[in-house]
């Protein structure tokens, strides 16, 4: 399928709103999660083979997905069960316990700003921007005091999934409607498709890292735009806005 590079008309009213996704966005995320469990397989490597046990906690992640949510402790909690059942409960206290370090030292992580994430910002001034973000309230909350970017932002919206019905109660608290939406973001679908369900415009700025749960395939759609980085966004407004002036 092909994404939109902004060019084709819409008809669509003009951007009051722009949500930015924060994980692999604004800041790495992915890349913590994928050394923590290159560790988890390390561990757990007189049990099975490596690509087996990941393989395994991928499953886990999914199916604990609708109990834990998306976020670090979900991902403790899953490779907890995961050693459990891959060793038939033989694993001892001791790797339980490297297993929850694991995953307190990744709660710990500074925040690290990707490539180009202040200048967009800084293009962006003067906008109204809504951090929309999915996942744990107190390590979003810690991630977006660390990051020193909750100033930028006129709302912040913490989430538990994002679906079509959950961006529709975030634009009712924030008074836009859809088609004055832009929601920009690393996957294709939380960021992209509900939005352009709903009647707003995604943006799909790639992620080497992104999470497998993460990928969908692309819509062939007039709202549905692809950028190579952050740095494009601030451009896509204006030629989308361009047109009705």
């Amino acid at each position: 399928m092909i994404l939109h590079d902004g060019d084709g008309k819409t008809g669509d009213a003009m951007i009051e709103a722009i949500g930015l996704d924060a994980d692999d966005t604004l800041w790495e995320n992915e890349t913590f999660f994928r050394v923590t469990e290159g560790e988890f397989v390390a561990l757990l490597g007189d049990h099975a083979e490596g690509a087996d046990i990941a393989s395994r906690l991928l499953d886990v992640e999914r199916a604990n997905l609708a109990r834990y949510g998306f976020g670090i402790k979900g991902f403790m909690l899953s490779m907890v069960q995961t050693a459990i059942e891959l060793t038939d409960g033989r694993i001892d206290g001791r790797a339980i316990g490297r297993i929850l370090e694991l995953g307190q030292e990744m709660l710990a992580h500074p925040v690290d700003l990707l490539p180009g994430v202040p200048q967009a910002l800084d293009a962006l001034t003067g906008r109204r921007l809504i951090l929309i973000t999915k996942g744990d309230l107190i390590d979003r909350e810690r991630k977006i005091a660390a990051s020193g970017l909750a100033d930028r932002f006129d709302a912040v919206e913490i989430i538990a999934d994002k679906s079509p019905e959950s961006y529709a109660r975030v634009l009712f608290r924030a008074g836009v409607a859809p088609d004055r939406f832009l929601m920009a973001g690393n996957s294709m679908k939380s960021d992209v498709l509900p939005v352009v369900e709903l009647g707003g415009h995604g943006v799909f700025i790639p992620h080497d890292l992104t999470w497998v749960v993460e990928h969908a395939e692309a819509p062939d759609h007039p709202r549905a735009h692809r950028l190579k980085t952050i740095a494009d966004l601030p451009a896509l407004i204006d030629r989308l806005e361009s047109r009705h002036a």
